[in-house]
């Protein structure tokens, strides 16, 4: 994925205020309308369309599993001939056959994934029940490259400290894409050549 298809995805395109419309409200005679009101008790804590948030990434993944299996089997047939008439020709051996058969296999994988940082995000939605849908993304560009990170989920508003911060475990339906372009992700991916030997190959 290139950079500039990275930072065009319109479901992570940040929101701002001036896309939505606010209610109609009269001012009183102490109350009087301004476009940024907040509740008393919600403080300057971002709740509303447009709004930015930090989200904390702390995510960490690790997972294991193993497996082994074994199969042993052993038969066996043996005829003793008599020793008198035209059956002493043959020796015990001529009439013995034994068999046997076995099989064992492992298998294990392990896996475990890291990602820290932070990354802004504005509020695209707030719903009725408490929680608002947030998504952003960002662009960092580097000597040798480029690296984005988008971000998209769903956040309670309790869940918002008063500095506007909250880790991404508190984050459902997250959905968290990081990536890089330029010369240090290229020189970690195979070749054409050597994806097609890959493909191709028995072993």
């Amino acid at each position: 994925m290139g950079s500039n298809a990275a930072i065009s995805a319109p479901e992570f395109a940040p929101v701002t205020a001036a896309q939505t419309s606010a209610p109609v409200a009269e001012n009183g005679a102490i109350f009087q309308v301004t476009s940024g009101y907040s509740a008393l008790t919600s403080g300057t804590r971002a709740s509303r369309k447009g709004d930015i948030i930090t989200i904390l990434l702390v995510e960490r993944t690790s997972a294991s599993k193993s497996n082994s299996a074994s199969k042993d089997r052993d038969g066996g047939f043996s005829l003793t001939p008599p020793t008198t008439g035209i059956f002493s020709l043959f020796s015990p051996s001529d009439v013995a056959s034994s068999g046997s058969q076995n099989f064992s296999g492992s298998g294990s994988a392990d896996q475990s994934n890291s990602l820290q940082g932070q990354i802004s995000v504005t509020v695209a939605e707030s719903y009725p029940n408490g929680t608002m849908l947030v998504q952003g993304q960002k662009l960092t560009s580097l000597n040798r490259g480029d690296e984005h990170t988008q971000f998209r989920g769903i956040i309670r508003a309790i869940d918002v400290s008063p500095d506007n911060t909250i880790p991404s475990t508190k984050v459902a339906d997250a959905r968290i894409i990081y990536g890089g372009t330029g010369e240090i992700a290229s020189a970690s991916k195979q070749g054409w050549l050597q994806k097609f030997f890959s493909f191709v190959s028995p072993f």
